[in-house]
C-alpha cells in the first residue's frame, strides 16, 4: 500500500513538471533582482532542446529543429518571391535623394509598425517558446522562438514597409496599468561612412555591409544588470517630433513628467557599429560586436577585436501618451527590480533581401546620400507603408 502511494506521488510530480516544461501552468513574474535562480530569470545562457541534446520527443513537442552553429558565417539567401513587385519609383517619380554633405555618413531610413507581442526570444531562448519576458516584435511577421536566418529569409511579410526586409527586431513590451500591451511605432536609421572614405581606415580596417544572419542584443543587460549600452534616452515630443519638455531624459519617468495626453513618448537607442568579422553571435549575444569610441584625436575607433565597420542603426520607438501613462512599465522591469523603463533593450536578427541591402548600401551609404522613407537612393523605394499587411 505504501509503495503504491509513493508511486502515485512520484507520478504526480512528474506530471506537474511536464506541464511546467510545456508552459501549461500559470506563470508568476519572477523577481530576478533578488534571486536569479528562479525559472525565467536570465542569470546565464541556458541550453535549449535544440542545442543541448535533449530527447527528440521534446523537440517534436515544440516543433523546433536542431540549430546549426549560431555563430557560423552563412551565405546570403536570395528571396523566394518577385522582388521587383516590392519596389516602386521613389516618391512617385524616381527622384534621387540629396547629398548628406556636409555630414560624413550616408543615411538610410524607414518606418515600421508594431507586430505581434509574445514571450519568445529566438536569440536568448532559441527553441523554447514562452520562455522569455513578453516582447513586441516588428519586421518579419513569422518570427518565433525557433527562427533562424534560413527561416526568416523563407517566410513572413514585414511590418517595415516591405518583405524585402525580413529582418526581425524586438524589444520588451510596454504594459499599461492593467497589464495590456501598448503598441508603439518605430523608426530605423542606418548610417555609415562611404566605403571609399579614408575614415573607414581610421575607424577600423574596412567598412562592410551588415552580414546576413547577424544577431545581437544591446541596451540594458538582462544577464548582468550592468549599465546599458547604446546611449539610450527618453523624451516627450509632439506627434510631429518637436521636443516638448525633458529632452534626452535618462529615465522614462522623467520624460513622462508633464507629457500631456496625446503627446508622444519616445525612446532612442543606438546599435553597435563594430563587428569582429568572424561570428554572427556569441555566448552573451554581445561580445562579437562593439561600439566605436573616440580616441585622443577625436576620431571614432573600433577596437582591435572588432575591426569591421558596419552600418550603425538607431532605433526609435514612439508611443502616444494616454491618461494612465504614469502606470506604464516594460515587461522586463519587474524581473530585475528596476524602475519603469529601466530595462529597455533591443534585439536584432538581420535577414534583408541581399540585393536590396546591396542597393541601399551602394547608393544611400556609399554615395553619401540622405535617404528616407525606404528610398534606396537609385530611383527605387520600398513599396509599402509602416502598416501590417496580412
Amino acid at each position: 500500500m505504501k509503495l503504491r502511494w509513493v508511486f502515485a506521488v512520484v507520478a504526480a510530480i512528474v506530471m506537474l513538471a511536464g506541464y511546467a516544461e510545456l508552459g501549461l501552468g500559470a506563470r508568476a513574474i519572477p523577481n530576478c533582482a533578488n534571486d536569479k535562480t528562479q525559472s525565467g530569470c536570465p542569470s546565464k545562457p541556458k541550453a535549449t532542446a535544440a542545442v543541448a541534446g535533449q530527447p527528440a520527443r521534446e523537440q517534436e513537442v515544440v516543433g523546433i529543429a536542431p540549430q546549426a552553429d549560431p555563430a557560423a558565417i552563412v551565405a546570403p539567401i536570395a528571396s523566394n518571391f518577385n522582388t521587383t513587385a516590392e519596389l516602386v519609383p521613389s516618391w512617385g517619380n524616381g527622384a534621387i535623394p540629396v547629398s548628406a554633405a556636409p555630414d560624413n555618413v550616408g543615411a538610410f531610413r524607414f518606418a515600421c509598425a508594431a507586430g505581434i507581442s509574445k514571450s519568445d526570444d529566438p536569440i536568448v531562448w532559441y527553441g523554447q517558446p514562452g520562455k522569455s519576458h513578453l516582447h513586441t516584435f516588428f519586421g518579419n511577421t513569422k518570427v518565433n522562438a525557433g527562427s533562424t536566418y534560413a527561416s526568416l529569409r523563407a517566410t513572413g511579410d514585414s511590418t517595415c514597409m516591405s518583405k524585402l526586409n525580413r529582418s526581425a527586431y524586438w524589444q520588451p513590451a510596454m504594459l499599461d496599468g492593467d497589464g495590456r500591451v501598448v503598441n508603439p511605432t518605430f523608426g530605423i536609421y542606418y548610417k555609415r561612412y562611404p566605403a571609399s572614405s579614408p575614415l573607414c581606415k581610421i575607424q577600423g580596417d574596412e567598412c562592410v555591409a551588415i552580414p546576413p544572419g547577424l544577431k545581437f542584443i544591446f541596451g540594458y543587460d538582462m544577464l548582468t544588470g550592468k549599465p546599458a549600452t547604446g546611449s539610450t534616452f527618453w523624451q516627450c515630443t509632439t506627434q510631429k517630433g518637436d521636443v516638448v519638455i525633458n529632452e534626452r531624459s535618462q529615465t522614462m519617468k522623467a520624460a513622462l513628467r508633464g507629457c500631456a495626453v496625446g503627446m508622444r513618448l519616445e525612446v532612442r537607442i543606438e546599435a553597435p557599429d563594430c563587428w569582429d568579422g568572424e561570428r554572427l553571435d556569441s555566448a552573451n549575444h554581445r561580445d562579437h560586436v562593439a561600439y566605436a569610441k573616440y580616441n585622443d584625436r577625436g576620431q571614432l575607433k573600433c577596437d582591435r577585436k572588432h575591426p569591421k565597420v558596419m552600418p550603425q542603426y538607431t532605433q526609435t520607438a514612439f508611443w502616444t501618451v494616454t491618461a494612465d501613462a504614469s502606470k506604464w512599465v516594460l515587461s522586463s522591469d519587474a524581473m530585475m527590480g528596476a524602475e519603469p523603463g529601466g530595462t529597455y533593450h533591443a534585439d536584432f536578427f538581420s535577414a534583408w533581401d541581399p540585393a536590396t541591402e546591396a542597393k541601399w548600401i551602394a547608393n544611400c551609404i556609399d554615395k553619401l546620400l540622405n535617404c528616407s522613407g525606404g528610398d534606396l537612393g537609385n530611383g527605387q523605394q520600398l513599396r509599402g507603408t509602416a502598416t501590417v499587411r496580412s
